[in-house]
């Protein structure tokens, strides 16, 4: 398409990139088209397959969509939202409002691009255009390949050939306020449905301090650019504030993530080098989904397919309702059940432990995460499940095994984390908050958590489950 105004009418998309500043899609939209309508569309496919109806990430979409509205309201535009099936609400508003062309942002999971391909040829059928741009990553699909242009499956070298090619260039914002003139108005002011119109109820998103939007999403930057050089000391142990916090508004898109790298590059730190490290791995993951679309179902390395887990249920109930008798897996079980988020040292070691102590297949703990994590994301929870259990391209071996006694220690070794989620914990001495069950029982009687009755017996012996989960993995 021209550099040059060449469309009459045009519609915009929104997914997951809900912000009006730097959006790919949008700039070449308004860019393209004299007036530009706007549309988001709380997908009843997405949210009809939910657990539950009392949803954290729905609401944040709910917030970030009310915020955006607004927003394109200010600017002149507006924004229509809609309930039902995307792959049907976009061709038929495309064809009642006579648009040319739908724009959006790429999504690389499966299902969505599944679902961009019937709207496109549902499209196709009106003499209506589709285009995607790429907005949520920094690299995307066949822009960085091997020398001899196949997929990196390696992490390290794929992250020298993107910090090769990550400049002021690739990562300028695309400066949609210059064409705000073109954004359209529908007609009416439709209202926005409510939460409950759209059959979910409110959360404790609020009550957890996780502020939906871009304005929620530049509080979150504004307070992590004041730790960020210490991010790489800090950000393994999850009883301090080392983490970014970031992660959900970089699902939803409430943040740039041009600007984030950005800033990353600017600040020279060892500690902004360790975050565009993560911001890269998360790249890393997408192109794996994209080019080996299998993972969603299978493992990386098929070989590994034929691991015969055990998958006991009242093991697998165990460790989702934080009863395995270690700390620091149930304090981070608790974690992710009382607030959506899980701390990233933390899921490695929760993974491990579902995978090589309990033998359990690694599928059932992503679906777990996939339930209950604020910032769900295909690319990267399948990812790091794959990771954790050994499956996975550029994994943790199959012989490396946390200890969760050790890492509790390691990490958390005053126990502040763990008390924080299990309070029947809270007069554990420190020496014994790692493994209270080789508390003398007059200690336990004194602390007032008596194994078996106060806090449950291990369910497994780690050093039994290492010797059976090697012997597991050498087996294929």
């Amino acid at each position: 398409m021209s550099a040059a105004q060449s469309l009459d009418k045009a519609l915009f998309w929104f997914r997951r990139d809900l912000r009006v500043a730097d959006n790919a899609g949008l700039y070449h939209a308004l860019k393209s088209a004299a007036g530009v309508y706007c549309v988001f569309v709380f997908d009843r496919d997405i949210l009809n397959a939910l657990p539950g109806k009392s949803d954290r990430r729905v609401e944040f979409i709910h917030g970030s969509v009310l915020e955006l509205q607004k927003s394109l309201r200010a600017t002149g535009g507006d924004l229509i939202v809609h309930h039902g099936r995307a792959r049907e609400v976009i061709p038929n508003l495309a064809t009642a409002l006579r648009v040319a062309a739908v724009f959006s942002n790429e999504d690389y999971e499966p299902a969505a691009i599944e679902r961009d391909r019937a709207v496109e040829s549902s499209l196709k059928k009106t003499g209506i255009a589709f285009h995607a741009f790429k907005d949520q990553a920094l690299f995307a699909k066949d822009e960085v390949l091997t020398q001899a242009g196949t997929p990196f499956t390696v992490f390290t070298p794929y992250k020298n050939a993107c910090l090769k090619r990550l400049d002021a260039f690739c990562l300028q914002p695309y400066p949609t306020e210059k064409y705000f003139s073109r954004l359209a108005r529908s007609g009416k002011k439709a209202p926005m449905p409510a939460l409950a119109e759209i059959g979910f109820k409110a959360t404790n998103l609020k009550a957890l301090g996780i502020k939906p939007g871009v304005n929620g999403a530049l509080e979150a930057l504004d307070d992590f650019l004041e730790r960020i050089d210490r991010y790489r000391e800090a950000r393994d142990f999850p009883a301090v504030r080392g983490v970014s916090y970031l992660s959900v508004h970089n699902r939803f898109g409430t943040v740039s993530i041009r600007r984030l790298a950005r800033l990353a590059l600017e600040r020279r730190s060892a500690g902004a080098d360790s975050w565009l490290n993560e911001l890269i791995w998360r790249d890393f993951y997408f192109q794996i989904l994209y080019h080996f679309p299998h993972v969603t179902d299978s493992a990386f390395k098929s070989k590994y397919d034929k691991l015969f887990f055990k998958n006991n249920r009242l093991l697998f109930s165990a460790w989702r309702e934080a009863c395995t008798g270690y700390p620091l897996i149930d304090a981070a079980m608790r974690q992710i059940t009382q607030s959506g988020f899980m701390h990233n040292r933390l899921r490695m070691i929760v993974a491990s432990f579902l995978t090589k102590d309990l033998l359990i297949d690694w599928r059932w703990g992503e679906k777990y995460f996939a339930d209950h994590l604020n910032d769900f994301d295909l690319a990267a929870n399948n990812g790091g499940w794959q990771w954790a259990a050994s499956t996975g391209c550029d994994a943790q071996p199959y012989f490396r095994i946390f200890n969760p006694v050790s890492q509790s220690q390691r990490f958390d070794a005053q126990g502040k984390f763990i008390r924080r989620y299990l309070p029947e914990l809270a007069k554990v001495p420190d020496k014994f908050i790692h493994a209270p069950w080789t508390m003398p029982p007059l200690e336990q009687q004194l602390a007032g958590c008596v194994i078996g009755r106060d806090y449950p017996a291990p369910i497994v012996d780690h050093d039994v489950a290492r010797h059976e989960a090697l012997a597991l993995y050498k087996s294929v």
